[in-house]
């Protein structure tokens, strides 16, 4: 009967412990400024599903042998631990083809990082669906669109066109995480919903800082290309206060999609390409992706991994050159 009381007494402190322990631990942000300061003076912002996103809006510039009237909207979609700046080398030579906008998911860059809101999840692929709806209706009402997605991005572009078969032209994918990425399992929802762990969430998730830059290292093939700037452009979000909990919030963020099993609906005029040594998206994942999306071309750069926009824009715009009138018929 003591051993009984003793082992219920014993019980009861850790379950105490459990529960109010994690309470305690401290939960700090790395992050000295705020997104707008970070941002800096005359960075441009567009409120979407009601919070502030963070966009790099280059006008067309018309070339003097091409027909002016009317360009295409070009909206640019970062991965997975990217933002704008992962489209850098690509922006100006797109913009001879149409109007260019480049923005910060949810969760990354410099866009506002809530962690509360109405209506839907801003970090979910719904509410993300949402976004990209009121950025085109601000940036391309009326107007032909095309979507390039990266990666993560490049997921959620296809899922777009899914979704909204008459609003977008035409899609490009660059080495996209579609065959790769899938809905959470529902069970996670329950876990992360546990207020002991969503406390420590931004705390778990902070890893990314390090463990970030070795997903970068593993995108490039030529690894003599991630300079300084290169690292710092991927780093500069991380000065953001609060951008772990952002990050967290983007982690237990609903996922109700798996575009891989609706890819016949994608009808729309199709680029994947991807780099000859793509570890992070398997080069033969894209080339699968191929056979699966009708009306699609592929392109397969040399000598190039994860990031073929960064680590080799000449080939990249050229494979969008020779699809364009494609793209935009």
């Amino acid at each position: 009967m003591k051993i009984s009381k003793i082992l219920g007494r014993v019980g009861l402190v850790v379950l105490v412990a459990l529960l109010v322990v994690p309470f305690l631990i401290p939960v700090e942000t790395t992050g000295t400024a705020t997104y707008k300061a970070v941002a800096g003076e005359g960075a441009t912002f567009a409120t979407a599903q009601g919070i502030e996103i963070y966009y790099e809006k280059t006008d067309f510039v018309c070339q003097e042998d091409k027909d002016c009237s009317n360009p295409p909207v070009i909206f640019l979609m970062h991965g997975f631990g990217a933002n704008t700046f992962s489209f850098r080398e690509v922006v100006e030579p797109l913009s001879a083809l149409g109007d260019v906008i480049a923005y910060d998911r949810p969760g990354f860059g410099l866009t506002q990082r809530p962690t509360s809101w109405e209506g839907e999840n801003p970090y979910g692929s719904i509410g993300q669906d949402l976004i990209l709806d009121e950025l085109i209706a601000q940036f391309a009402s009326g107007r032909d669109v095309i979507l390039v997605g990266h990666s993560a991005g490049g997921t959620l572009a296809a899922q777009y066109v899914v979704d909204n078969k008459d609003a977008i032209q035409g899609l490009i994918l660059i080495s996209p995480a579609v065959l790769s990425t899938g809905g959470s399992p529902s069970w996670l929802n329950w876990i992360f919903s546990i207020p002991q762990l969503d406390h420590l969430g931004p705390l778990l998730v902070s890893s990314i800082a390090s463990s970030g830059m070795d997903l970068l290292n593993e995108s490039w093939y030529n690894k003599d290309l991630i300079t300084e700037e290169v690292k710092a452009g991927y780093r500069e979000p991380l000065s953001v206060i609060g951008w772990e909990e952002g990050f967290w919030e983007f982690n237990r963020a609903p996922r109700s999609f798996d575009v891989k099993d609706r890819l016949d609906e994608i009808t729309v005029p199709t680029l994947l390409i991807t780099g000859d040594t793509d570890t992070v998206v398997a080069t033969a994942d894209t080339e699968a992706l191929a056979t699966m999306i009708k009306d699609s071309v592929l392109f397969v750069i040399p000598q190039s991994g994860h990031l073929a926009q960064e680590e080799t824009p000449e080939d990249t715009m050229k494979a969008i050159r020779v699809v364009w009138s494609i793209l935009t018929r």
